[in-house]
């Protein structure tokens, strides 16, 4: 099968190295980390309005609905006092047990940690009055049965933004790196759409759908490699904020677990395999020109009203899953704008260091899945269809 080769464009890795190290180094921490108690609550503002359009209201397949915390898995401290169900709750569709949480408990929840908005992102996440918690475990991101105009609508309305517009000509390399960072992120959406696929109705059977892989990412090149470069660009965020991940309080209440994770993060941000084979994913130095302070403002609002549409998406599991990767994205943008790089300096929230962890975890599935599509011949090779 037909594969990539030679150096990521605008990166410092080759397309086999970053295989390499996804395969044998971070595709197995990361499914680690994301299943621990820090990493499987996120906490999010699902009920929204869209700011650009009336709502479509949600579809009303099965598998789109989110299922709120169960009460007997979230931390004792963020469990009401009273024990009591909110009859105004929402009941959860999958037949998965109501969970009520306190959700002015984050600081007392987890010690250390400080709440602070995402210049980057349109939602407020300090706002725990709008926050739900959600375990990411018990509501994967896969094929929901959001399709059609209104689907379509949010990916049309990101792409014919004005920062994108001439993408492909001769444009700042801010603006290219935005373009080419929306559109890996969305490949990755799309094969992990495919990879978990409801491929019978009727007999609730799932599995890949490695036609739709084809369709939608892999015989086009440029999409395939813009999911390698998203990888490495939040990989890059990851590496830049090492120390403060490595020193950070990982305390769910849960020692045993919190201990593991604590070794497994260290372990990540200090892999000397990922260092000596790609010691610099991305050299965050091309986002710094001459007018750069401009010109992350200008990317900043951009980001933000991308971030502003996943209000947008009438699917509410996809809907959670947009707000987390879009979180995490704007987490990666902001590290790598930072010129801080002392853990003290670096200020990160709870919830940012989830999205960012969790956002790295989909990447990495979504390469390994390509990767051992094409391997096992079950999807055609790359074609030389732009995008």
């Amino acid at each position: 099968s037909q594969k990539l080769s030679g150096v990521v464009e605008d990166c410092q890795c080759d397309y086999k190295t970053v295989d390499t190290i996804n395969e044998e180094v971070l595709f197995p921490a990361l499914q680690s980390l994301v299943k621990k108690p820090f990493f499987r609550y996120f906490k999010v503002k699902l009920w929204c309005d869209c700011p650009f359009w009336p709502d479509d209201g949600m579809c009303h397949l099965r598998d789109c609905s989110v299922c709120e915390c169960p009460e007997n898995e979230f931390p004792e401290t963020f469990k009401r006092p009273s024990g009591q169900l909110s009859p105004a709750d929402p009941k959860c569709q999958e037949g998965k047990p109501q969970a009520t949480v306190d959700r002015t408990l984050d600081n007392q929840a987890f010690h250390g940690w400080t709440e602070a908005d995402n210049p980057w992102t349109y939602d407020n996440e300090t706002d725990n009055a709008e926050m739900t918690y959600v375990n990411l475990v018990l509501n994967p991101e896969r094929y929901t049965g959001y399709i059609g105009a209104s689907a379509h609508r949010i990916w049309d309305t990101i792409y014919k933004m004005n920062c994108f517009k001439d993408a492909h000509k001769d444009v700042c390399t801010e603006r290219r790196i935005l373009y080419k960072l929306i559109s890996g992120l969305h490949s990755s959406i799309s094969v992990h759409i495919a990879s978990d696929y409801l491929l019978d109705e009727s007999t609730n059977h799932w599995g890949p759908n490695y036609t739709l892989l084809h369709e939608r990412v892999v015989q086009y090149p440029d999409r395939v490699k813009n999911l390698y470069f998203v990888y490495l660009f939040v990989l890059r965020a990851v590496n830049k904020a090492s120390a403060f991940l490595a020193q950070a309080e990982y305390s769910t209440g849960n020692t045993i677990e919190d201990a593991t994770t604590q070794l497994l993060i260290k372990d990540l941000v200090t892999s000397q395999r990922l260092l000596n084979l790609c010691p610099v994913p991305f050299d965050e130095a091309q986002l710094r020109s001459v007018d750069g302070g401009e010109l992350k403002s200008h990317i900043q609002e951009h980001f933000r009203k991308i971030s502003a549409l996943m209000d947008c998406v009438g699917c509410e599991k996809c809907r959670l899953w947009g707000k987390l990767q879009t979180l995490g994205l704007g987490t990666a943008l902001k590290i790598l704008f930072s010129e801080e790089t002392s853990p003290h300096s670096l200020n990160l929230q709870r919830n940012e260091v989830i999205a960012l962890i969790n956002l790295l975890s989909r990447l990495s599935e979504s390469l390994k899945f390509v990767n051992d599509s094409l391997l096992q011949n079950k999807v055609k090779g790359l074609g030389s269809r732009d995008m």
